[in-house]
């Protein structure tokens, strides 16, 4: 899912929160919003890592054209590749953040931003995969040790 819906759909979630709960904090709803998008800082990081540029347009059209070559094969064929593994999605992250929020409560919303990022691409992610990715970054680094890369700048590796 592309950060512009990750955003509408947190910023329709805090809404409703908020009409849940009035009595909630503005600067939580606001956290809560910015963690479930720039959560994908990750696949940043992770076109840093792999093509040594840090040119974020580069990097979200990488990302674009990734996707486009991925989609282009069949349901069976995607299933033989991985397009990057990213730190901040995933199970781990999760426990640290909730962690976190017990000594440091500003975590709480950060916590419940990444959580409803990884819920949308967990629902999302049967329309192009037959797989469940980025639940846990341990089991996608075993996963994929066997899987071929996607490059969108030289297709599949």
């Amino acid at each position: 899912m592309y950060p512009q819906k990750h955003f509408i759909y947190a910023v329709l979630f805090a809404g409703f929160l908020f009409f849940l709960l009035p009595k909630i904090k503005f600067l939580f709803l606001l956290i809560f919003i910015l963690s479930s998008v720039l959560i994908d800082v990750d696949h940043y990081l992770y076109y840093v890592y792999k093509k040594k540029n840090f040119n974020l347009k580069k990097s979200y059209n990488w990302f674009l054209k990734t996707g486009k070559v991925l989609i282009s094969f069949s349901r069976e064929k995607r299933a033989k590749f991985y397009t990057g593994l990213f730190i901040f999605h995933g199970v781990e992250i999760l426990v640290i953040l909730f962690a976190l929020s017990f000594h440091f409560p500003i975590f709480y919303p950060v916590f419940f931003g990444f959580a409803f990022h990884n819920l949308l691409d967990v629902v999302d992610q049967p329309r192009y995969w037959d797989k469940i990715e980025k639940l846990s970054l341990i089991h996608d680094i075993f996963k994929h040790r066997n899987s071929s890369f996607i490059d969108g700048d030289r297709g599949a590796n």
